[in-house]
């Protein structure tokens, strides 16, 4: 039960995450959106993981754990493209999906056995994550997504979060030009992004033990090293504009919380099935998009929010170690 709670604190983390992110990523370069969020992630655990930690890391740890950081951190330039050039609830999805399935291919391969339960719960996963990210359809008399993210952001930019500028909307496939190119950049960030999510959650997995945690540190820090050097090669190592730099701390903040209790979860429980709760977090994405941006709850979304409460209830019923 301890690992099914601390992989739903994951999902939480990692959705609050990009969804900050991606509405920095809207109004700023990708780039300079990661490098700030990465190194305030790395900032908060080296304040807190040398102090938890009662065991140094191994060679095997540091070498996992780097390649979890350099993976995880592609992964997350990916799907903020994503989310720069589609709506959250396209980006999303598609991303959970591959995550889940690259992890419960790799969990089933290391020898897991989850049970029956468990394999039930693990199956409601995948129409769940769809669910909640169906996109709505608009009606006729509905604001464009422009408008919305427009009045959004200014919302956002009075509590402090962001600058009042319009959101990136999707661009329909098909279209040619600028259009279908933001299209076609938006599919293959999403795609890279669960093979990069996927292949991050597997490094933590092999990495370190409930006593170990220092390749959580490692992993952020390789991952800062990686998108500092990208952002050095692209000529774009500069801050953010003012009015998304509170997002992409807070994004950073929250991707830490998201990152230390996944690494909790699965050396208390399966990778197979911590992974695959923790990759629910499009369903913490929406809520928020539904709570901050507008975006509708449609009857779809709610079927896939069932979906996520029965795969939890069923792998919580099923056990997870």
């Amino acid at each position: 039960m301890l690992a099914v709670l601390l992989a739903l604190a994951a999902a939480a983390g990692y959705g609050g995450s990009d969804f900050a992110a991606g509405l920095a990523t809207r109004q700023a370069s990708v780039v300079r959106v990661t490098v700030l969020t990465e190194v305030s992630a790395a900032g908060l655990l080296l304040c807190v993981i040398p102090f938890v930690s009662s065991q140094a890391p191994s060679l095997t740890s540091v070498l996992w754990g780097t390649c979890a950081g350099a993976s995880g951190v592609a992964g997350a330039m990916a799907l903020y493209l994503g989310f720069r050039h589609a709506a959250f609830s396209v980006a999303s999805s598609v991303s959970a999906v591959g995550t889940a399935a690259f992890s419960v291919l790799a969990g089933l391969a290391l020898g897991e056995r989850p049970t029956a339960l468990s394999l039930a719960g693990i199956s409601l996963a995948v129409p769940a994550i769809v669910g909640v990210s169906a996109p709505a359809r608009r009606a006729s008399r509905d604001p464009e997504p422009a408008v919305v993210g427009s009045q959004a952001a200014a919302v956002l930019g009075q509590r402090g979060l962001g600058s009042p500028e319009s959101s990136t909307g999707a661009a329909p496939p098909g279209q040619r030009g600028p259009a279908g190119r933001r299209f076609r950049a938006a599919a293959t960030g999403r795609h890279a992004a669960g093979a990069g999510f996927g292949l991050f959650f597997i490094g933590l997995n092999q990495a370190g033990s409930r006593t170990d945690l220092w390749p959580i540190v490692i992993a952020q820090l390789a991952a800062m090293v990686t998108v500092i050097c990208v952002a050095a090669v692209t000529r774009d190592l500069r801050l953010p504009p003012a009015g998304t730099r509170r997002l992409s701390l807070l994004a950073g903040a929250t991707a830490a919380v998201g990152t230390a209790t996944f690494f909790l979860a699965t050396h208390h429980g399966l990778l197979a099935i911590t992974a695959v709760i923790t990759s629910l977090y499009p369903a913490v994405t929406i809520l928020l998009a539904r709570a901050l941006l507008g975006e509708r709850l449609t009857p779809l979304r709610v079927a896939g929010l069932c979906f996520a409460a029965a795969s939890v209830a069923l792998i919580a019923a099923g056990g997870a170690g």
